[in-house]
């Protein structure tokens, strides 16, 4: 009895060795440092932690067309879809990877027959019914670090669907804000044209008066088609530009219902949060940090190989060699066995594994710092383009009050004095058009700033 008690205890002192060992093995995952810092957005520093980032998509975009478009392409773009199909292949993964701490069990039955002439002892038939059990103790938390790795996937997945889904609210966003440009450089060049045909018809009455020679008339009619040959470019970009809208919203190419540029009002509260809420609202950084986790995890999982495995497998069930008399509690049998495997020799994969383990993580690493620093660009541009198109807005309004002047004042000039001609006419309404489209472009550039920083931070998925 004592020696049983001794080998007992042998026993426990070494399971608790290899428990505590297995402390050393198996290492928490620690979030890099020095990820972010407050030259991430180039000279923008702040302490304010809002950020427009935690504003929902609903109450960033006021214009309730575009909050219907947004939804639809929500319910319905196939890239969000394959995001959500995603996350499900990646649930199933970390299920199972709970599972495998318990252990596996398989039935079966067997039955054979033999000649009896063959038979030696006359027993041409034998059945069994068994039950068998496996079991994998997790001594250096090879299962646990491999639910731990399944978990960060299962969330990286996630983190997708989110960035997949903050992508689409921008480019939705940006391509109906383009959609109305096109519409209102469209209105422009047609008011413009009518303007051009009406002049056509005055260089043709100011030639009859000898105020004008023929090459104004010929001028004027060649800045005419100038004009009207713009117009089949800017049809073609709102219809393309509807089909890709349509294509995001998961329908077939169809007319798309917008307002007008003049109408969308231009956010000015643009808050962009430090920098180190990167980390929690912008989910491609976060889907980079959930790759980096899995990939850690994996190192844990290569390093246990190197240590032994305890299997624990039992049978039991009935075998009898009559049929009628399988469930006698006599011919019952049972079978419990350990077995402790240390590796020696595997043709070096277990080195191969952390090997690949270790670069992998070091690769992982590397793309998250990347992303982060990505991030930080896309505000710093965002934040800079906005500025831009707001001090381009007062100059170009000035701009286009002089051009108007200055078309006005050249026009009166040619018909009443011999200082002027078309060709300062036609320079002057050139100049106007370009600014008078330029303004639209100064709008949208705005508008489209905005989304981008909004994308940027992280915005779109709350």
């Amino acid at each position: 009895m004592n020696l049983i008690i001794k080998k007992n205890l042998v026993i426990c002192i070494s399971m608790a060795i290899w428990v505590l060992a297995s402390c050393k093995i198996i290492q928490p995952y620690k979030q890099p440092v020095n990820i972010t810092n407050d030259k991430l957005y180039r000279d923008i520093s702040t302490t304010d932690t809002s950020s427009i980032a935690s504003i929902s998509w609903k109450d960033m975009f006021s214009d309730k067309i575009l909050q219907s478009l947004i939804q639809e392409g929500i319910d319905n773009n196939p890239d969000l879809q394959v995001a959500i199909a995603r996350i499900r292949s990646a649930s199933a993964n970390f299920k199972q990877s709970k599972l495998s701490f318990l252990p596996s069990l398989n039935a079966g039955a067997a039955a054979s027959f033999q000649d009896v002439a063959s038979t030696q002892f006359g027993f041409p038939e034998a059945y069994q019914l068994s039950m068998n059990a496996s079991w994998m103790a997790d001594l250096w938390g090879q299962l646990s670090s491999a639910k731990r790795a399944a978990l960060a996937s299962m969330l990286q997945s996630e983190a997708y669907r989110r960035a997949v889904q903050t992508q689409l609210i921008s480019d939705i966003a940006t391509n109906y804000y383009l959609l109305m440009s096109y519409d209102a450089a469209l209105a422009i060049t047609e008011k413009t044209l009518s303007l051009r045909k009406e002049e056509v018809e005055t260089m043709k009455i100011l030639k009859e008066g000898d105020i004008v020679t023929g090459a104004a008339v010929v001028q004027s009619t060649a800045n005419r088609y100038s004009v009207e040959i713009t117009i089949p470019d800017l049809k073609q970009n709102i219809r393309e530009t509807e089909n890709a809208i349509s294509v995001l919203l998961g329908k077939s190419p169809d007319t798309i219902m917008r307002a007008s540029l003049e109408e969308q009002p231009v956010d000015t509260n643009l808050s962009t949060g430090v920098p180190a809420q990167l980390l929690a609202n912008r989910p491609d950084v976060q889907q980079a940090e959930f790759q980096l986790r899995n990939s850690f995890e994996m190192i844990n999982v290569a390093r246990t190989y190197f240590y032994p495995s305890l299997n624990i497998t039992a049978s039991a069930g009935f075998s009898s060699l009559y049929i009628a008399q399988m469930f006698n509690p006599s011919l019952f049998f049972s079978n419990l066995t350990g077995s402790l495997l240390q590796p020696v020799f595997n043709q070096g994969i277990n080195k191969q594994r952390l090997a690949v383990a270790q670069a992998r993580y070091e690769e992982y690493l590397a793309n998250f710092r990347k992303s982060v620093l990505t991030a930080g660009q896309e505000v710093s541009n965002a934040l800079y383009s906005y500025k831009t198109a707001v001090e381009k807005e007062s100059l170009r309004l000035q701009q286009i009050a002089y051009l108007e002047k200055s078309v006005e004042f050249t026009k009166e000039l040619l018909k009443y004095s011999s200082k002027a001609n078309y060709t300062d006419v036609l320079t002057s309404e050139q100049s106007l058009l370009s600014a008078q489209l330029n303004s639209v472009n100064d709008k949208l550039q705005q508008l489209t700033a905005v989304v981008s920083l909004y994308k940027s931070l992280g915005g779109g998925w709350k």
